[in-house]
């Protein structure tokens, strides 16, 4: 092995495995974090917040360099144990900002409670998917909403970490992370967000670019197992894809409703107003039992990704070895 190419066969590796300790263990249930990086952009807002797109950008910028800074240092604090010192640090920092398998139990117990009826249980649950107003929404709307958001953060909680991991590794993961974090916190469209959240919703837009078109074609080559259509996912995803105000959200979400044989948008009711999504896909409104098809096809997406961000990184480390001058 070329002494230049082990940190890329390490990020492959620590990948591969950060992958599996988030399908074994989920999120970390105490000391999180993804938690501790919102209370500090919480905190932070205290003292940056004005209504202007500046204060935004100083926001971000201060967060997410934080965040790469975090992510250099523990990258050192790694190599200093070699190659297996590389593979358990790229490993750790992708469990830690793996979001993926507590989505789809998430997605799994919302259909639990509509197949049982239990709409008190299932509004409460649905603030941890999306910013919607679970107490306007019956059985048909919180279908629909949980769908959506399995759908969209399949890309955002999974497939844009294997993504930015790949690409630059433990950095790649934390800036990443925060990034697609701030996003949830202040990249709304609300009154008091419209400025101030337009840096990070935009910057969120540019990281989930690739991820959210690598979703999309994971769905489509995924579909058979959620009894679905390739070629229906394709043809949502041509066809509906651009009408989605997100140029990724619509990608992820209309990929998935072509798979599974649905339609997803229309009314959407969030706590600052009301929007009107387009109409993806063109089969029948979701049911619940929809919810538990749409969590398989998460969970293949996430393992495609994975496999995928693996051979990325390898990919990435061997360029650069090519590209490095001759001694």
């Amino acid at each position: 092995m070329h002494r230049t190419s082990r940190p890329a066969t390490a990020r492959a590796a620590g990948l591969l495995l950060g992958f599996a300790a988030d399908r074994v263990f989920a999120d970390p249930a105490r000391w999180h974090p993804v938690a501790g990086f919102g209370r500090t952009a919480m905190a932070l807002e205290k003292v940056t917040y004005r209504d202007s797109r500046s204060a935004g950008i100083l926001h971000v910028a201060v967060l997410v360099g934080g965040a790469a800074g975090l992510g250099v240092a523990a990258t050192r604090i790694a190599r200093r144990g070699g190659w297996p010192g590389e593979v358990a640090g790229t490993a750790v920092a992708t469990w830690a900002v793996l979001g993926g398998t507590s989505l789809g139990r998430t997605g799994s117990s919302m259909a639990a409670h509509l197949e049982a009826d239990d709409l008190a249980a299932a509004r409460a649950l649905l603030p941890s998917l999306c910013g919607r107003d679970p107490s306007v929404l019956g059985v048909d709307g919180l279908t629909r909403a949980t769908l959506e958001s399995v759908a969209e953060n399949t890309s955002d909680s999974a497939v844009g970490a294997f993504v930015w991991g790949a690409v630059a590794g433990i950095p790649g993961l934390f800036v990443y992370r925060a990034s697609n974090t701030l996003d949830a916190m202040v990249g709304y469209r609300s009154p008091k967000y419209r400025n101030f959240g337009w840096a990070a919703a935009r910057w969120d837009d540019v990281l989930n670019l690739l991820p959210a078109r690598l979703t999309g074609a994971l769905s489509v080559v995924a579909a058979p197992a959620v009894g679905g259509s390739p070629n229906e996912a394709w043809a949502a995803w041509r066809r509906d894809a651009s009408q989605h105000p997100s140029p990724n959200a619509g990608v992820a979400e209309a990929s998935a409703a072509g798979a599974l044989g649905i339609s997803l948008g229309g009314r959407t009711e969030y706590a600052h107003g009301v929007e009107m999504r387009p109409v993806l896909g063109s089969g029948p409104s979701p049911l619940p039992v929809d919810l538990d098809r749409a969590v398989r096809l998460s969970a293949a997406v996430q393992g495609g990704a994975a496999l995928v961000s693996a051979a990325l990184a390898v990919a990435v480390g061997q360029l650069r070895f090519r590209r490095r001058p001759r001694r």
